[in-house]
């Protein structure tokens, strides 16, 4: 994702990065995104407790990513799905055929909530088109290997348009490359370093998450407060994009970094790291998360401790937004919003038709925040259940999705 956006940079976001310069200083895609790399000087960064940038830091990336989280998006208000930011629009004109249409997907995984929610929303956005005839699918199990097999595969059964959400960026590029001259290509989610498919579709991205989780900390604790950085893996782009936008943010702050842990994403020792910290230094005054899956096991290891829970992140899951209104939490939730998985499907049909889509179709990333909270709490889903699924009006809603009416 991160390589292919710094290569689509358009001409709609340069406009953005120009006009808002003055108020940003370092964001997403820049004017010499090509160019790219420079992370901040390492000078004093360490004195924060944050350590080095990480490798994965785009200067250009970062620097668009900011801008977009303030500019108004373009597409009907109540379809955010269908809705793009900074659109540079790409001529479809020779993919136009008659339908019904064969569409085909090879899917990285299945592998987490996230992309079950997703996977599930998908498949009901298929169903809803009348000209899809076929949908053909193919799931990756988290393997680079099987997913090159499976796209090689796919390129041999008459699909009309080729949907790929990539496993690992690096080593799927050249299996998309190969593609992209035999059918038209939209790559979604995660992103290869080749700008040969039609459309890639993401939402803003990791480092407007990173960025706005920290400056919500940076808000409500006071200057000295102790913050601790919970991340799941190393090596993850979206992952280290988001703990990146949080470093520049914290270290240009008065708060100090007491620690950065990774998880593995597993609730036992997300809360047994929590637990350690709050003994270690007596109290923790916020807590920043690269992602919310394991927010609801570090809230409750302030409440093991008789302590009252900091300022944290969580995300759009209904385990953690259930928990944050229930408990009265001071709280945040940056999202990777599920209703992306609707984008694809609605792009394929529109180049089959000849239509114009996005070269990036860059999709809205909302924040749940005290205010909207209520809005995405939804009574009957599963705790793990994205509230930012875009599938309230989708057939089988709430049942598809584990829910009762």
């Amino acid at each position: 994702m991160r390589s292919y956006s710094r290569r689509l940079l358009t001409a709609a976001a340069l406009a953005v990065l120009t006009l808002s310069a003055a108020a940003c200083t370092s964001d997403k895609p820049t004017p010499s995104a090509s160019t790219a790399a420079s992370a901040p000087p390492a000078s004093a960064e360490t004195d924060k407790g944050t350590g080095a940038q990480s490798k994965f830091f785009v200067q250009a990336d970062y620097d668009a990513q900011m801008a977009m989280r303030r500019a108004q998006p373009e597409g009907p208000p109540d379809k955010p799905w269908e809705q793009s930011i900074d659109a540079q629009p790409v001529d479809t004109a020779k993919y136009k055929k008659a339908g019904p249409y064969h569409l085909c997907f090879s899917n990285a995984a299945v592998n987490n909530p996230w992309r079950q929610v997703g996977w599930k929303t998908m498949q009901a956005e298929v169903a809803q088109h009348k000209e899809i005839a076929r949908f053909t699918a193919l799931d990756a199990e988290g393997k680079d290997d099987k997913q090159i097999s499976d796209i090689a595969e796919l390129q041999g059964k008459k699909c009309d348009v080729l949907i790929i959400s990539p496993n690992t960026t690096a080593t799927l590029t050249p299996a998309v490359s190969g593609a992209c001259p035999k059918v038209p290509v939209i790559v979604f989610d995660r992103g290869v370093e080749t700008d040969c498919p039609v459309t890639f579709i993401k939402p803003i991205g990791g480092y407007a998450f990173g960025a706005e989780a920290a400056e919500f900390l940076i808000d409500k604790v006071p200057s000295g407060g102790k913050i601790l950085a919970l991340r799941i893996l190393p090596g993850v782009d979206v992952l280290e994009t988001r703990w990146s936008a949080a470093k520049v943010a914290f270290d240009k702050s008065g708060l100090d970094v007491v620690g950065v842990e990774f998880t593995d994403g597993d609730a036992a020792k997300t809360k047994g790291i929590v637990s350690d910290y709050i003994q270690r230094h007596g109290k923790i005054d916020g807590v920043w998360m690269d992602a919310g899956a394991t927010a609801v096991a570090a809230v409750e290891a302030f409440e093991d401790a008789g302590q009252p829970v900091p300022p944290i992140n969580g995300e759009d899951q209904q385990d953690f937004l259930k928990k944050w209104s229930d408990a009265k939490l001071t709280a945040i939730a940056p999202t990777y919003p599920t209703y992306q998985w609707r984008t694809p499907v609605i792009a394929a049909l529109k180049i089959l038709k000849g239509e114009e889509v996005p070269k990036v179709w860059n999709l809205p990333q909302p924040t749940i925040t005290q205010e909207n909270l209520p809005t995405y709490l939804k009574p009957g889903l599963p705790p793990l259940h994205y509230a930012l699924c875009g599938c309230e009006n989708l057939p089988g809603y709430p049942e598809k999705w584990g829910g009762s009416s």
